[in-house]
Parts: C-alpha cells; structure tokens; sequence
C-alpha cells in the first residue's frame, strides 16, 4: 500500500491532455481518479503508470454531462481513494469541421452538455466536498479552457470556441465565489496541441499544418499543458486563483 497523499480527479484522462496530466500528477505525489467516457482500456493504461510511479489509481466510466454518472463517480472517489482535493475539468468534446449555417441543435446540445454541464456538475460536486464552507479542507480547481475562446475559430466550429469562452466566464466568477472557502480555481487555455482530439473534427493533422499561424512554429504537446495545470494546483499558487493561463505559443 502506498503512503496517503492529496487525491486528484482528472475528467477526460483515457488519452491526450488528460492521461498526460495523469501521470505527471503521479509523479508530483498525486493519487489519481481517472475518468474516460468509452475507452476502458486506454483509462487502464494510464492507470497503470500512475501505479507505477508509487501511487493509487482508480478508473471510474462516467459521461460527464449525466448527472446521476457524476454523483456516482464522486461517490466512487471519496470511497475507494478518499477525500478529494483537487479537480481537473478536462472532459471536452468538438464536432466536425463546420460553418454555423450547416450545423444542427443537437450538435450544439451536446456540446453544451459536455464542455459546459459537465464542467459545473463536477465543479459542483468537488465543491460540495473541498469547501470549508461544508467542512472540507480546501483544495483546486482547473478548467480547460482554449484559445478558441479568443480567436472564434471561424469556419471551424463557432459553437466549440463558445462553449470555451463559457468556461473562462466560469472560471473566473467561481473564483470568486470561494476565494474565502479554501478553494482556488483557474483556467488553462491551450492553443494548438498535438493531440487525438483533432481526428474528432475531421483534420487529423491539423497540428502540424497550423505551424505557420504559431508564432513558435510549432504545435504544443500535451505534456507542455500537464505542466501548466499541475502548477496550478500545487501550493506554488497558492495566490494565483480566477487566472486564465494561455499555454499556445504566442498564438
């Protein structure tokens, strides 16, 4: 059995942004939940190098924006690894390549439901445990955002880069609304990074061809985001709360 250390709950962490997060929360002395909405086996994966890096992993299916999946994750959380002191809002979904005349309301309902219910619902329930105000102990808050939310990603998907710019509004206001329960939350906004998510919109290499709009030249890798999210949540920020960090090349 491994010594008891702060247990994270990473949404979205079978692959990409998320697992690597995962794994460099195992290495800076995390326990982590791992959520995946369909890829058990890749959740397991990521499990697995979380164990072998000296910590506790658990894998928990939920769909993050059903309510009732969520409070049964949390429940699974608090009984298999304890109290929860940090989250990571990193379940996100786009839809393909598209102009807002050709795009239906069902593809805009579930990318409310994910990327901005889902990001509230487990707001909602890490509050619920963390807060002082309910006998908690305090804790952390990351938002993925993107930088979609500043440049409206045009002729791409409008409705993606919306439901982003929700989730700095979001972040910020819930910033302030517990900056004096013990709980900070910020916001990570990545540019273009090198990850499977950009198959979901029909551009699979999209990150390389984008290289010549990234003033670096090059696509960010999700590690580059692990890094900025687990500052976030460790004591070295212990100041910083309601801030948006952008991790995009100077794009």
């Amino acid at each position: 059995m491994t010594t008891s250390a702060p247990v994270l709950l990473i949404t979205g962490a079978s692959r990409g942004i998320g697992a690597a997060t995962a794994r460099l929360a195992a290495a800076r002395g995390w326990d982590v939940a791992i959520n995946y909405a369909r890829d058990a086996a890749a959740a397991e994966a990521v499990a697995a190098d979380v164990r072998a890096a000296g910590r506790r992993a658990i894998t928990v299916a939920a769909d993050v924006a059903d309510e009732a999946a969520v409070l049964a994750m949390f429940n699974r959380v608090d009984a298999e690894l304890g109290p929860l002191a940090g989250l990571v809002n990193n379940a996100g979904i786009v839809a393909m390549k598209a102009r807002l005349d050709e795009m239906d309301v069902a593809r805009w309902q579930r990318m409310w439901a994910v990327n901005l219910t889902g990001s509230f619902l487990c707001a909602r329930e890490a509050v619920r445990r963390m807060s002082t105000r309910h006998g908690g102990s305090g804790g952390a808050i990351v938002n993925l955002g993107s930088v979609a939310a500043r440049i409206g990603s045009p002729a791409m998907y409008v409705d993606y880069a919306a439901s982003k710019g929700a989730v700095d509004t979001f972040t910020i206001g819930l910033a302030q609304e517990l900056a004096a329960e013990g709980i900070r939350v910020n916001a990570v906004r990545p540019g273009i990074i090198d990850t499977d998510i950009h198959a979901d919109s029909g551009d699979r290499h999209r990150p390389q061809a984008a290289a010549a709009v990234i003033p670096m030249g090059r696509p960010g890798t999700a590690d580059e985001i692990a890094a900025a999210v687990l500052w976030l949540l460790s004591a070295e920020a212990s100041y910083t709360t309601g801030a948006i960090v952008d991790v995009a090349g100077a794009r």
